[in-house]
């Protein structure tokens, strides 16, 4: 009886709570565990010295018109208005005052030329001054001669006067009987006198007004002349007339800025970088040659090709992105957000052997990336009336045999990566459509994803596991 109770015990005591509580089984429990340990997963530990290790990065999923993008390569080069060159105005021994690379600022001297013709400018400058003084003077001094012909003129006609009045008086003595004729005689001829000398006054006066037209045409032509010259000075001075007939203090006496310069300087007109020098430094060059050349980094275009059966697709005015060549978003490298916007202007020609067309983007501001001679890509969306649909950077999307393989960021642990086999759609060349398996705003594994997929390759089958900080992978927990 004792034997049968105990044995009724034992098979009723799993079933109790106070059994299980009180008396657990450590062989079931290490089961359980090992059971749970080799259960497949699709999460890796990716801790902040793994990512530091393995270079991973992360890129945003976000709605994009991939269907309707087109994507074409080409290159960064100079606006035709970014390029100034500086050539001598005149024959002169050239003294170059900037290096090839350095950067000026509008006003920097570049360089000096000392030059005769400028010396033979200046003379005629020179001549016309003292002449336009002379003349003036001239002018100046027919007021006073006019006055004085127009006083003896005055007292002429008045003499004329008198004498008439004599004559008149010695014609009626002489029809009464009186008088003398010889003194008629002579009246008469001191009025035929008198009258002789108005005519020739006269007649002064009119030359007197001839010579001064002509001496203020004179004086008009040699102000027009002086004037020609300060414009021709003002040309190869770069400097206003106004500043270069501003008088000036010399060591005896005041003179024109004009006169005080001995040799023609050359200033920056815009900020830029010397490009290039075309002559040594103290060199005799002649006229029109080509000194200096000064560029405007900043002034650039995008120039891509782009082929002639996408014309139907294109017009002028669509928005442009210009992005980097490479989607990374690795350290010291051009990040795939970096992009500049502009609008699109297709060539007004094409290429008939190659089949291509020219379009251009001005950036609406540039990157520190943009220089000269980069390649890049053009993005255009050629129509944006469709919606948007979830993608992620080509880039991210690897092979796992036949089976496409990207990894998102686990949004509950961001030290996990989650391996995903990609329900994917379209692509731009860059970008890739999404149909399932994540959200706006998810991120995933740009670079660094080529090594998580071969960690977490096991013939075809998702395999769970872990980095060391050393970048290893490990399988599993352990």
């Amino acid at each position: 009886m004792r034997t049968t109770l105990l044995a009724i015990l034992l098979l009723t005591c799993p079933v109790l709570p106070g059994c299980e509580r009180n008396e657990p089984d450590p062989a079931g429990d290490a089961e359980h565990e090992a059971e749970q340990a080799i259960a497949p997963t699709n999460r890796i530990d990716i801790p902040p010295p793994v990512r530091q290790n393995l270079g991973i990065t992360f890129v945003t999923v976000e709605p994009r018109h991939v269907a309707k993008t087109l994507r074409v390569p080409g290159r960064f080069e100079l606006l035709p208005t970014a390029r100034r060159e500086y050539r001598t105005m005149l024959a002169g021994r050239v003294e170059l005052l900037v290096e090839q690379y350095e950067r000026v600022e509008q006003g920097t001297t570049l360089y000096r030329i000392d030059s005769p013709a400028w010396r033979q400018l200046q003379g005629q400058l020179s001549e016309s001054e003292a002449l336009i003084d002379r003349l003036t003077t001239r002018l100046a001094s027919y007021g006073p001669l006019r006055e004085a012909h127009h006083n003896h003129e005055t007292r002429l006609e008045q003499v004329i006067g008198v004498r008439k009045q004599r004559i008149e008086q010695l014609e009626n003595l002489s029809d009464a009987g009186g008088g003398r004729l010889g003194e008629l005689i002579d009246a008469r001829g001191a009025l035929a006198t008198a009258e002789a000398d108005l005519t020739e006054v006269l007649e002064k006066e009119a030359e007197l007004e001839a010579a001064e037209s002509e001496t203020r045409s004179n004086l008009a032509a040699a102000r027009a002349s002086r004037d020609f010259l300060l414009e021709t000075a003002t040309t190869l001075l770069r400097m206003p007339v106004d500043a270069l007939t501003e008088e000036t203090t010399g060591s005896d006496d005041v003179r024109p800025r004009w006169r005080t310069i001995t040799s023609i300087t050359v200033n920056a007109e815009e900020p830029g970088i010397v490009e290039s020098l075309g002559v040594t430094n103290g060199a005799w060059a002649d006229e029109k040659v080509a000194v200096a050349t000064v560029v405007r980094p900043d002034r650039l275009r995008f120039h891509a090709v782009g082929l002639q059966s996408d014309l139907a697709r294109l017009r002028d005015g669509l928005a442009a992105r210009i992005v980097a060549p490479a989607p990374t978003r690795a350290e010291n490298s051009i990040d795939l957000s970096d992009a500049m916007e502009g609008t699109l202007s297709i060539g007004i020609t094409g290429d008939p052997d190659d089949r291509t067309v020219d379009l251009f983007v001005t950036p609406d501001s540039l990157s520190a990336w943009a220089r000269p001679g980069v390649s890049a890509q053009l993005e255009i969306v050629t129509d944006k009336t469709d919606a948007p649909v979830l993608a992620i950077p080509l880039a991210a999307v690897q092979r796992d045999g036949l089976v496409p393989i990207y990894f998102r960021r686990d949004p509950a642990d961001p030290n996990k990566a989650i391996r995903i086999e990609g329900d994917l759609g379209l692509d731009d060349g860059r970008w890739i459509a999404v149909h399932s398996g994540v959200r706006a705003g998810d991120e995933v594994v740009l670079d660094g994803a080529f090594q998580l997929m071969l960690a977490s390759s096991s013939s075809g089958q998702a395999q769970g596991g872990h980095f060391h900080a050393d970048g290893t992978f490990h399988a599993g927990d352990e």
